[in-house]
């Protein structure tokens, strides 16, 4: 389980990056960050995971978590399974290199993610869905009932999103705790029982069904957001629409003729 308890973090006293964030990711859940660019969700996650401090408030986590960054490849031509192995450090004692155990739990984490086939390759060799793909299963593999990602589908084509969507789904259904910054409110629907909103007014925490609305979401972003129900084999489902302004149609017939 992963608390966070007032926490603010921020550069001086006259420039906070976010103030009074509370909520809790239960086992078997998922919490999304959402905000427009520079409203803090990196630093919020990278908080949660213990990478960074909070100036105020409590972060407490019954574990480590296992953290997932942006996929923006390595200056190193680190093998996939040597990545993944990386995860297994904290298993892994001062001066010692890692055992069967840690390279059969690295190897079981590849096969979770489907990357099984990919462990001879050199990572920057990998797509960018790849990467992050192999990314996860180092999270995996060190053991962690709690995993944060920090924005987990940045650049990934569709196909690779739904990959890295379903994945995460299942585990959740494992019993696994997840915390998830996301540019993608629609992702937020599909995965997250609970999110955070993090804006120029301040952070607001509560659920996805509560805050991922209409109105919510357009002030959110500044931009005009629509909801919309639908089925799915029988399944209510919801997604988002963003209005983008006139087509182009609509601004040459708006335009005067010369």
């Amino acid at each position: 389980m992963l608390e966070l308890d007032q926490v603010g973090f921020g550069y001086n006293p006259r420039n906070w990056v976010f103030r009074e964030v509370s909520f809790t990711v239960s086992p078997g859940t998922a919490t999304a960050v959402l905000g427009p660019n520079g409203s803090g969700k990196t630093t919020l996650v990278r908080c949660a995971a213990g990478l960074l401090a909070p100036v105020e408030g409590v972060v407490l986590r019954e574990q480590s978590a296992g953290f997932v960054p942006q996929a923006h490849g390595s200056a190193f031509a680190y093998r996939a399974l040597d990545m993944v192995l990386m995860g297994r450090a904290k298993h892994v004692g001062v001066f010692r290199t890692p055992g069967n155990a840690d390279r059969a739990a690295a190897f079981e984490a590849m096969e979770r993610v489907g990357t099984a086939e990919l462990q001879d390759r050199l990572f920057p060799t990998l797509s960018g869905g790849e990467q992050q793909l192999v990314l996860i299963a180092r999270a995996i593999a060190a053991g962690s009932p709690l995993l944060v990602l920090d924005e987990p589908v940045t650049g990934l084509d569709l196909k690779n999103q739904v990959r890295v969507l379903t994945l995460l789904r299942e585990l959740m259904a494992d019993g696994m705790a997840l915390l998830l910054s996301t540019h993608h409110p629609d992702h937020a629907m599909h995965l997250a029982s609970q999110v955070v909103l993090l804006g120029r007014t301040g952070a607001r925490a509560g659920g996805a069904a509560e805050l991922l609305t209409d109105v919510e979401l357009s002030r959110l972003y500044g931009v005009p957001v629509s909801t919309l129900s639908y089925s799915d084999d029988g399944v209510a489902r919801m997604t988002i629409v963003v209005d983008y302004g006139p087509d182009v149609s609509e601004r040459s017939a708006e335009r005067p003729h010369k």
